[in-house]
């Protein structure tokens, strides 16, 4: 099963800038920083996809039934599991080019550059790379610290299969990043996981997205129970 891992693109990328640390800190995003590993454990994994009952949202195993629940977000990944939820709705390519234009603070031409590159309402995370750059050398840290987290998210509890895009949508949630921190992303994230393992248990499917890193993790810690 190939596995869209995007752990190797956060350690490279680093921590955020000093001028933004307090930025993402109250979004409260901060933990999945250190959160990411370079790859995943394609078979180990690929057994538990396996055996994932998407109409009980369990891994049926021979010693019983485990799931993944809001406590091991909450325990591992450190992320808020109370608070508001976030609508995402799926956005045209021209409320994306404006989306961007406003909080990434980019010209119209480079947004719509972007997209059309993109296809769709997607940008590339190395796209985000170059423009969190680009702002925090002129100064510009709040459209700095909105792109770090829109790479942060697209390469963690959001990865996707394309392992490049990230959606614009998620910008969103930090038009106002006082508010961001308010969010119940651990809640997000289990739902995100749950569509992907939905999608990768499938026939046919062989190919897994999503947050790989805290899905090793709770492998591990199954395999660990079960043994111990």
């Amino acid at each position: 099963m190939k596995l869209s891992s995007h752990g190797r693109k956060v350690q490279k990328f680093g921590r955020p800038a000093t001028e933004i640390e307090g930025l993402v800190v109250v979004t409260r995003l901060s933990p999945l920083i250190a959160c990411s590993l370079d790859t995943g454990d394609r078979g180990l994994i690929s057994a538990f996809v396996e055996r994932w009952h998407k109409e009980t949202s369990n891994f049926h195993l021979p010693v019983g039934e485990v799931t993944i629940t809001l406590d091991d977000v909450a325990s591992l990944l450190h992320l808020p599991i109370i608070g508001a939820f976030h609508s995402f709705d799926t956005r045209h390519v021209d409320k994306a080019v404006l989306m961007l234009m406003e909080l990434l603070e980019v010209t119209g031409d480079e947004a719509r550059a972007e997209t059309l590159q993109c296809h769709r309402a997607y940008v590339c995370l190395s796209w985000l790379r170059e423009i969190y750059h680009s702002k925090c050398e002129t100064g510009h840290w709040t459209a700095a610290g909105r792109a770090y987290l829109l790479h942060l998210l697209g390469c963690t509890i959001f990865a996707n299969k394309s392992a490049t895009h990230v959606l614009v949508v998620f910008l969103v949630a930090f038009r106002d990043l006082s508010q961001s921190g308010s969010y119940t992303w651990g809640a997000t994230a289990l739902v995100h996981m749950y569509d992907n393992l939905n999608d990768a248990c499938k026939s046919g499917d062989r190919q897994l997205a999503g947050y790989i890193t805290f899905l090793q993790v709770i492998v591990n810690d199954f395999l660990f129970n079960c043994c111990f």
